[in-house]
């Protein structure tokens, strides 16, 4: 088993990517239009790993945590390492929030920018998420414009993605409901994605 490398392996929303080193995973991938397209991604992403088929146990492990969330069973991708080493700051700590928020549940660039203080602003926070090497295990679609809107997504499929992965979790937004506001799940998954990013 090598050090470091990456794989493809399949889930409920189609193959998936994810890359290792020694200190943890250092990317993922989610599904692009099969797995040709996934592997493209991924290796524009992490250009300088090789591919296998046999992960060490670590690895196999967060692939069987993601594949189990991504058939909406309850999975817990807090203790999966990841090797963060030379993001910048303000990235490092967008992540560390954006991973704390519970699935099912939402926040927007605006608050998490407001616990990132003098660091970025709630656009510098959509960057910062549109850079994510670690989606799903960092949960990017869970962050939204204000007033429930979807905002941006960076991954194949757009916003599409994103509305499905929130389906997969159950997320509601209530408070833009309430107020009238259309949200994403007032937008059939059938929509064409948009193709604005973050």
């Amino acid at each position: 088993m090598s050090a470091s490398g990456f794989t493809i392996f399949e889930t409920a929303i189609g193959p998936c990517g994810i890359a290792w080193g020694e200190r943890g995973l250092l990317a993922t991938q989610l599904p692009g239009y099969g797995e040709r397209d996934t592997r493209s991604w991924l290796t524009r992403r992490r250009p300088d790993l090789v591919e296998t088929t046999l992960p060490p146990p670590h690895v196999q492990d967060a692939m069987e945590r993601i594949a189990a969330h991504l058939r909406g069973e309850e999975s817990d991708l807090d203790g999966i390492a990841l090797d963060m080493n030379g993001l910048p700051a303000l990235n490092r700590k967008v992540y560390e929030i954006a991973r704390a928020i519970p699935s099912g549940r939402t926040r927007t660039y605006g608050e998490i920018a407001g616990e990132v203080g003098d660091l970025g602003d709630a656009r510098a926070v959509g960057q910062a998420l549109g850079q994510n090497p670690f989606p799903i295990v960092i949960p990017c679609h869970r962050v939204l414009a204000a007033n429930g809107k979807a905002g941006g997504f960076s991954a194949p499929g757009h916003i599409t993605t994103k509305f499905k992965l929130l389906e997969i979790e159950g997320a509601r937004i209530e408070d833009a409901k309430a107020n009238g506001t259309p949200t994403l799940f007032d937008v059939p998954l059938s929509v064409a994605p948009s193709r604005r990013r973050r």
